[in-house]
């Protein structure tokens, strides 16, 4: 409902899974706070928590908490009422939640939590408010909490935490504290004990592809690979035909037939809506059978590539296919995939943003209120992609200030405790995931501030639950092949088919060792205009080298200038076998 002034419209309740049961329906109650009830923060009502009851163990909550809310307003005929309810719903297993953080008004609601604790027989748990691991981070969770809302450490009006015991206390911190309470305590071994949620982790949880007319996925997938085999390959060697089966007979013992068939459909349904798709990306290239299936358009056999850098029966992780799609038609393609599969079981996935080391300083020095220009000069010393750890020690300059200036060793130091934290959760650039049923069977989904479903696990989480990941790249450089058709059978009136564009034209070769790359896929950047007009390509096998020289390994190690000596001549080829 609508926050009404002075009301308090949410409170905190602290939820455990039990097992599989009551860690999907965990996963449903976040899913609908997200989707259903946000307003502000992620809410749910009471009757969404009686149909999602079971397999959970319920806990009262901090001072947030609506019984502990209640009763610090003296409300104690209403939080008893409130207890009633959570007991009836959850039974033995609703839990009265008591922590003692050293506030004043924690006195008094303790007292009456063990005063209702005896009346309904509800029992306690001892728990504690943990914002942090240790209790000298409450510094570090101070500027935090600055950078947050936006303020400075010296402003009277921001939001601060008034204790220091927000951190994760030891069993015999908790057993001193609580010491004329030992029930509070022992319950934390017991509701331990309840808990006994297993995941199977690693296990492949694949969508369910269907053939036509109930066909085989193996014999399917056999079937659409033998038919466009001769097209291909006009001459069927005995050495293709053996390729095939074996790598037929891989994806068939891995259950991977239907990966295979879900990618080729939906880009065999762009392709028929003339949706540009790319060659292919990645070891996936390396497959005949993708290659048959037009997943890829690059002969693997042509280019010596191996199937088994993509797919072997040693790798227990899922394969990566990633597919690069024309960037402004890229929804379209999703939309397909979601219809095909079910709304509730295909979204896109969340991913991070971190706080970088650069940024860390900069945001602590603005809340420690340092100059300006002092903090900038200080973040300009750290490199790139850097952690501050290693920025320390690269630099001289970095260590000599920060023995000589109290002021830039404390900066550092909590600088280096907000590093790495989350900053913020958006829609990961490419990521789809398809489960192949309702998708908080597996994982909780999220809601972003641009309104867009995700899931609330990242890239790594969803594949260690076995959900199918696909990489959907759109691309812009699609988009501007596309008008270029478009504007050659416009003005030119010619249809140009780029499966047919030869790989042996000279004036192309020419203007790309000219350094004429602007706009062109992967080699329009100043480094690697110079290295292009440097090597001169003349084949697209040259293209490749150029492609894979231009990395941090070989550009700082003469890999690069070696090759381009040898590819003119100035120096001689040597192999380790003859």
């Amino acid at each position: 409902k609508k926050k009404v002034k002075g009301e308090v419209t949410a409170y905190h309740l602290t939820l455990l899974a039990k097992n599989i049961k009551g860690y999907q329906n965990l996963m449903e109650l976040v899913t609908a706070g997200y989707q259903e009830g946000f307003y502000y923060h992620p809410r749910l009502d009471k009757e969404l928590l009686s149909q999602k009851k079971e397999g959970l163990i319920a806990l009262s909550g901090c001072t947030k908490g609506e019984i502990p809310f209640l009763l610090g307003q003296s409300r104690f005929d209403k939080a008893k009422e409130v207890c009633q309810f959570y007991r009836d719903l959850y039974g033995e297993d609703f839990y009265l939640e008591i922590q003692d953080l050293g506030l004043e008004s924690q006195g008094k609601i303790n007292s009456s939590l063990v005063n209702l604790s005896q009346e309904l027989s509800i029992p306690l748990v001892a728990t504690n408010d943990i914002h942090y691991l240790e209790r000298e981070d409450a510094k570090v969770q101070d500027v935090l909490l600055c950078i947050q809302t936006g303020k400075a450490l010296k402003d009277t009006d921001r939001l601060k935490f008034t204790s220091s015991e927000l951190y994760f206390r030891s069993s015999q911190e908790m057993g001193e504290v609580f010491s004329h309470l030992p029930e509070a305590i022992s319950n934390t071994r017991l509701i331990s004990d309840k808990c006994n949620l297993k995941l199977e982790l690693g296990k492949s949880h694949l969508p369910l592809y269907r053939g036509p007319g109930g066909r085989d996925l193996d014999g399917y997938i056999r079937e659409l690979c033998e038919k466009r085999l001769p097209q291909c390959y006009p001459v069927l060697s005995p050495s293709l035909k053996e390729r095939l089966e074996t790598e037929l007979a891989i994806i068939s013992k891995m259950g991977y037939a239907g990966y295979f068939l879900i990618v080729w459909d939906f880009i065999h349904y762009a392709k028929k809506k003339k949706i540009l798709v790319g060659p292919g990306r990645g070891s996936v290239t390396g497959s005949l059978v993708a290659y048959l299936l037009g997943i890829t358009n690059i002969d693997p056999l042509a280019y010596g590539l191996l199937f088994e850098r993509f797919l072997n029966p040693e790798r227990t992780a899922m394969p990566d296919i990633d597919i690069d799609i024309q960037d402004e038609r890229r929804g379209e393609v999703i939309e397909y995939v979601r219809k095909k599969y079910g709304e509730d079981n295909v979204t896109q996935i969340i991913t991070f943003g971190t706080m970088a080391a650069r940024a860390a300083v900069r945001d602590v020095g603005r809340v420690l209120g340092i100059p300006y220009s002092k903090v900038d000069r200080i973040a300009k010393l750290i490199s790139f992609n850097r952690e501050l750890k290693i920025a320390i020690e690269e630099s001289r300059e970095l260590k000599e200030l920060l023995a000589e200036d109290g002021e830039i060793k404390t900066l550092f130091e909590i600088a280096q405790g907000v590093e790495g934290l989350t900053r913020h959760a958006s829609t990961h650039a490419a990521g789809v995931v398809i489960a192949p049923d309702k998708l908080t069977h597996y994982t909780p989904l999220y809601r972003t501030n641009k309104n867009e479903i995700t899931t609330q696990y990242e890239m790594h989480a969803i594949e260690a639950i076995g959900l199918l990941k696909m990489d959907f790249l759109g691309l812009k450089t699609l988009n501007v092949i596309e008008d270029t058709l478009r504007l050659i059978k416009e003005n030119k009136k010619k249809e140009v088919d780029l499966d047919k564009i030869s790989l042996k034209d000279k004036s192309t070769y020419r203007l790309l060792s000219g350094g004429e790359t602007l706009g062109v896929f992967q080699v329009e950047s100043k480094g690697m205009q110079d290295l292009i007009k440097k090597l001169s390509p003349e084949k697209f096998e040259d293209l490749i080298a150029i492609l894979a020289l231009y990395r941090p390994g070989p550009l700082h190690s003469r890999m690069m200038d070696d090759f381009i000596d040898r590819k003119r001549g100035r120096s001689e080829v040597k192999y380790l076998h003859p």
